[in-house]
């Protein structure tokens, strides 16, 4: 009887002991959903961050700068305030439009004297439509190519009135089906004429200085692709400033042809500015920060 029950308990045993081991074979099998381990939590959570993405060095201590060489909004750019008095918000909206058409391979100031000529002869989608093509052309001239913009803004007046109630596109794609319109200046209208900042305008000054600063990662050939480059990394909510940052700033000091590097300060975080030599002939500038 004794021997009975030991070899019993013998057996209950055996059959526990396979059962454990078929147990653990089956869980080696089973990949956990989770990590029990908290370090490995946040390593997984670091791969999921942009650790890699460029970012310019100093950016934002150049980018204080601009601030500062900008605060007294003296460029070209700044100037011709408008009266909006007598018109409406959709007209305003296609002056804006009519504005950023008019600029194109043409100065600020005289683009702004050519919109104060056509506000003051009636700058609405339908009276131009009844204006000639000659006298439209007396109204912009000298603007650069101007013969060319009276037709490309004929042809705008003409869509506007036919399918947008004689108000301006709301995206960008819109904008730029019109003729004469390309992506810095559906920016650029998104921006001011509809308050919406979607992406970053930019002309000849921002590609330019773009490259001289050393803000973009790549060799950036056209505007738009400078402008996908400054988008890559530049926090969105400067993307509405960094343009009358850059084309004030372009106006003034950094020049096309012999920028002045001595009077810029960002001329030690500059790669351009860093290799700028003074003239022997001139007097080396002292960069001063403006008054707030």
């Amino acid at each position: 009887m004794i021997r009975s029950q030991h070899l019993l308990k013998l057996s209950c045993s055996t059959l526990l002991q396979n059962s454990r081991n078929m147990a653990a074979k089956k869980r080696k099998s089973v990949k956990p959903e989770f990590e029990a381990d908290d370090s490995s939590s946040q390593n997984q959570e670091k791969k999921q961050k942009p650790e890699n993405q460029w970012i310019p060095p100093n950016w934002e201590e150049a980018y204080e700068n601009l601030r500062t060489m900008r605060a007294d909004r003296s460029a070209p750019c700044d100037q011709g305030k408008r009266d909006k008095s007598k018109y409406t918000l959709k007209e305003q909206r296609f002056h804006t439009l009519t504005g950023l058409m008019l600029s194109s391979q043409t100065k600020d100031d005289v683009t702004i004297a050519a919109m104060e000529r056509l506000r003051e002869h009636g700058c609405t989608v339908q009276n131009l439509l009844d204006t000639s093509d000659d006298k439209l052309g007396k109204l912009i001239y000298p603007v650069g190519f101007w013969r060319t913009k009276v037709k490309y803004i004929k042809g705008a007046c003409q869509v506007l009135k036919d399918e947008y109630d004689s108000d301006i596109p709301r995206t960008v794609e819109g904008l730029c089906k019109l003729k004469g319109v390309g992506p810095k200046m559906a920016y650029l209208c998104m921006e001011h004429a509809w308050n919406d900042c979607v992406g970053i305008g930019v002309d000849t000054h921002v590609h330019r200085i773009a490259a001289r600063m050393g803000w973009l990662e790549k060799e950036c050939k056209t505007p738009e692709h400078t402008r996908k480059g400054l988008e890559a990394w530049l926090p969105k909510d400067r993307w509405r400033e960094v343009n009358m940052l850059l084309v004030g700033f372009g106006q003034q000091i950094c020049l096309p042809i012999g920028p002045k590097c001595g009077e810029c300060l960002n001329r030690e975080l500059c790669p351009t500015g860093q290799k700028w030599t003074p003239s022997p002939k001139k007097k080396t500038p002292t960069p001063k920060k403006k008054k707030a």
